[in-house]
Order: structure tokens, then sequence, then C-alpha cells
């Protein structure tokens, strides 16, 4: 089988990322954007999904981290895009459920071409920022649409209920992220063609 394998880079005035993707890796990761708390998630993205993944990312910081967080997330989307190809044989629908104490996080994800995202959260309230970066779940919510969109996945994530802080809420997030990601990137061997009724899926 064909390696999976991108590597990217972005520059921008604000950010600039390079990234290194294996699809078909082991889930050893090394990963350093200047916000400890996504370094942490997305090391359990990566070690859950069984992805080989490698960013460093430098950005405006003093500012806020807002565009470091969602230009990573664009990074990581395109490097997918471009590891999966014409997405011939894969599996391409899946979804996982991951506890972290009285927390349950939902993710389904279709690479369809199509890309969406719905985060669910019970209520109105949310859990604490991280004190030491300020990174809350709207930032989450901003690195996730900017995934799903440059990927072309639709992801629907759930987390109920919201946990006592941040970690608690996520952590299960981003760990059924890269569980789903890994099922649906999978190749399926009674797949022969790409798996769209259309024949193309882009």
């Amino acid at each position: 089988m064909k390696k999976r394998t991108a590597e990217k880079n972005r520059e921008t005035k604000e950010t600039n990322i390079k990234l290194k993707l294996a699809i078909d890796g082991s889930g050893k990761s090394s990963i350093n954007t200047g916000i400890g708390f996504l370094d942490h998630m997305l090391e359990l993205f990566a070690f859950h999904g069984l992805f080989d993944l490698e960013i460093t990312a430098t950005g405006d910081l003093k500012v806020d981290i807002h565009h470091t967080n969602e230009d990573i997330g664009i990074v990581l989307g395109d490097a997918f895009k471009e590891a999966l190809g014409d997405k011939k044989g894969i599996k391409r629908i899946s979804s996982a459920a991951v506890p972290m104490e009285d927390v349950v996080a939902n993710v389904t994800a279709d690479i369809s071409g199509r890309g969406s995202l719905k985060l669910e959260r019970p209520g109105d309230s949310r859990p604490q920022a991280d004190d030491k970066e300020g990174y809350a779940l709207n930032d989450a919510e901003h690195f996730f649409e900017a995934f799903a969109k440059r990927l072309g996945v639709n992801l629907n994530i759930t987390v109920d209920p919201l946990g006592k802080d941040l970690h608690t809420t996520l952590e299960p997030v981003f760990k059924a992220l890269g569980l789903a990601m890994d099922a649906a990137t999978q190749i399926d061997p009674r797949r022969t063609g790409i798996p769209s009724t259309k024949g193309i899926i882009d």
C-alpha cells in the first residue's frame, strides 16, 4: 500500500506552522505549538489514532492564542486531505465514544468532502478556561471547525455532562476523535473503489 503521509508548511503574518503526518503510524508524536494544553490534546489524538504526528508552530501568542490554534487545525486538515489522496478504499464513516470520570464524549466522522462541525454540550454553562494559557471550549470548537472544513469531514461531537474542568471535558473528546479518525481512514479490503455512489470525494 502506498504510504499515506503528508508534510505541510503554512506561513502567514500571524503564524508559521510545520507539520508531518503519517496516517498508518504507531502513535508517536512530537508537538510544540506554544500552547501547552493543545500540545497535550494533540498528543492524545495521535496516540489513540495511531498517527505519527510532528508539529512545530510559532505565532502571535503575545496577542492571544486564536490564530495559532485555528491555523493548526487548518494545517492538520490539509495534511489529512493530502495523505488520503483520492480516498480509495477507506471506510469513510466511523464513530467512537470515550469516558473520563462522569464525562462521555461521542465523535462521529464522515470523510465525505463536505466539511462541517456540530459540537453539542448540555446547557449554556462552559468549563473554565485553562488558567495558564486561557484555552477554552470555544478555542477547541474553532480548532475542530478549521480541521473539519479543510479536510472535508463531517464531525458531530457531543460531550455530556461537561467536566469539572476543561481538561476533563476535552481529553475524552480528543481521544474519541483519534479513534474515530483512525477507523474512518482504515482501508476496507472489500472496497475496491472510492466509498461514494458519486464515484468521487473531493
